[in-house]
């Protein structure tokens, strides 16, 4: 008689996969931990050795798509060589490029509840890493200012840039352009302002993305 075959262990990943296959079938969340468990033959035991709850698992799907930016990035090894203003907009573009790869869950994650703002709870732990990420970019280029006056105030711009991102996960919601081309304008027009208003030159730059979101908007 033959040795048994090691069943293969239940990984992060898995339960991810899982998870957001279950919620593109069946368009809508798994309704509880057992149910979710027996379809997928599973042990719950082996389900919450990873994860707590099911509500926990969106939280993480949105870190994992930051980290998995963030390693993409760090992979660029002309990366560390750009601007502050440059690395924004290829952290942005990295992003949205990942979600459009997972666009028909993300957008299915975004609606389940009817009340916007009860759907955005599952992005607090994304809010944290890209306010993160803003403060480390307005941290390096303050370090390069001798004057006080000259810097920047990390809070204000790194709750700035968590806004943009919500701003931009709307837009790209509703792009229907080729490619979602129209996105990445508002991407590099939303970046060029926010960096032209932080520099004291805003005036050209904020009617150019005012008259962009005009035409997208009412147009």
């Amino acid at each position: 008689m033959g040795a048994k075959a090691k069943t293969k262990k239940l990984t992060e990943n898995d339960l991810i996969t899982m998870y957001m296959d279950h919620v593109l079938e069946h368009e809508s969340r798994p309704k509880s931990v057992y149910k979710f468990c027996k379809l997928n033959s599973i042990s719950e035991a082996d389900f919450y050795a990873i994860f707590g709850s099911l509500e926990s698992i969106p939280k993480r799907i949105w870190n994992v798509f930051f980290e998995n930016t963030e390693d993409l990035l760090l992979k660029n090894k002309e990366f560390e060589g750009f601007s502050n203003k440059d690395k924004m907009l290829t952290f942005f573009y990295s992003f949205f490029e990942l979600l459009t790869l997972n666009r028909s869950y993300v957008l299915l994650a975004l609606h389940q509840e009817n009340n916007p703002l009860k759907n955005l709870e599952q992005l607090k732990g994304l809010r944290k890493h890209i306010k993160n990420f803003a403060t480390v970019l307005i941290e390096d280029d303050n370090s390069n200012k001798t004057l006080k006056a000259t810097k920047f105030n990390p809070k204000l711009f790194s709750e700035g840039a968590w806004f943009q991102f919500l701003f931009l996960l709307k837009f790209w919601k509703d792009d229907e352009s080729k490619g979602f081309e129209k996105t990445d304008m508002a991407i590099e027009k939303s970046v060029n302002t926010i960096f032209d208003v932080f520099d004291n030159t805003p005036l050209e730059n904020i009617i150019d993305f005012g008259k962009f979101l005009y035409k997208e908007t009412f147009v």
